[in-house]
């Protein structure tokens, strides 16, 4: 039985541990602005003029994530996955709004 040799990765710098922190934080964060602002609006609570600051806090919050993956070393598959990801992000909640707009109309009509 053979054994598959290890994959050796370069390690990580440790001056590159507050910076992995902080992005990876401010990835949680910025996706939190993003969701509360977005449904905010859709309820009607919010003028749809803050539409745009939800937008602009999901570009923040994939930039986030793009560099935590440059920091990491993540390769370019990797990459692609986290970029999918983030389009995954941006699209669901209009998703749900949708199925939800749906579901209301067929219950009141």
């Amino acid at each position: 039985m053979e054994i598959a040799p290890l994959i050796i990765r370069p390690e990580i710098p440790l001056e590159n541990f507050f910076p992995i922190f902080l992005s990876s934080a401010m990835v949680i964060i910025l996706g939190l602005g993003y969701i509360g602002i977005y449904t905010i609006v859709r309820l009607g609570k919010l003028h749809k003029s803050f539409m745009p600051a939800a937008y602009a806090f999901w570009i923040a919050q994939t930039y986030c994530l793009y560099y935590l993956g440059v920091l990491i070393k993540s390769e370019p598959f990797t990459q692609y996955v986290l970029f999918g990801a983030m389009v995954g992000f941006l699209l669901i909640p209009h998703f749900v709004y949708f199925l939800m707009v749906k579901t209301h109309e067929s219950v009141e009509h």
